[in-house]
């Protein structure tokens, strides 16, 4: 845990997560204690807006479903408006164990800005196979090359931020498809921020029904191609002001 709790923002993006969201929100708190959660509904047509505002988070409202990069931003926007020094994506489907937050907040504290909870050099049920596999390893040895570091997992949605890239991320975060993964890292790396990820435990999902089959598995590649080639053609975003970074005694 960190000594200042009150500088943390945990966000959580969620679409029509109203079977999950209360458990994983009831975890966070337990295992995160003191620290803020702001889930944002992402324009979801179930009870998930209910059941966020009823366990006294903080919830934010978009009219339409625009995809977990536009609910990303919303929370950027907010944790830089409030000045939050770290910002904590946890998606609302059970997968992502708070308990491995300190471990994303230690390498903020080691002087990374973005912290990757990599699911594949982890613990866990998370298995990939395929077509995805090797969209996976192409995306992971790019970006790798572009933030001169090893990555192994460029598309987790488990990831922490310092205020610099809370900053760059509430003007600049990419709402198109895998934009919140793949072109997000693509932003900060060109920004010269420094991104570092560490293992984490991957859980299969809470509820709900996962998103992966064969055709989906394939149409994932040809997807991921396309988003890293329009990330890479991309103007260089414009650096945001700094703001010191003090640690948190992770």
């Amino acid at each position: 845990m960190p000594d200042r709790p009150d500088r943390v923002l945990v966000i959580v993006p969620a679409w029509n997560e109203e079977e999950t969201l209360p458990a994983v929100i009831a975890e966070i708190r337990h295992a995160l204690p003191g620290i803020a959660v702001l889930v944002v509904d992402d324009g979801s047509v179930d009870g998930t807006a209910r059941v966020a505002e009823e366990t006294g988070v903080l919830v934010a409202h978009l009219p339409i479903n625009l995809g977990v990069g536009a609910a990303m931003r919303t929370g950027f926007r907010y944790a830089s408006r409030n000045g939050y020094a770290v910002a904590v994506q946890i998606d609302a489907d059970g997968q992502h164990n708070p308990e491995d937050v300190p471990a994303l907040l230690a390498l903020l504290d080691a002087g990374a800005n973005i912290a990757i909870g990599a699911r594949v050099a982890g613990e866990g049920a998370y298995t990939v196979r395929g077509p995805r596999r090797w969209a996976m390893k192409l995306l992971s040895a790019v970006i790798s090359r572009i933030a001169h570091t090893r990555l192994t997992d460029t598309t987790s949605g488990f990831k922490a931020c310092d205020a610099r890239a809370i900053d760059l991320f509430a003007q600049t975060y990419p709402a198109e498809y895998l934009g919140d993964t793949v072109e997000s890292l693509v932003v900060a790396a060109r920004s010269r921020l420094l991104i570092r990820e560490v293992g984490v435990h991957m859980r299969p999902r809470a509820g709900g029904a996962p998103s992966h089959n064969p055709l989906r598995s394939a149409l994932f590649l040809g997807r991921a191609v396309m988003a890293l080639a329009l990330a890479l053609t991309r103007p260089r975003p414009p650096r945001p002001a700094e703001r010191r970074y003090e640690g948190l005694g992770a």
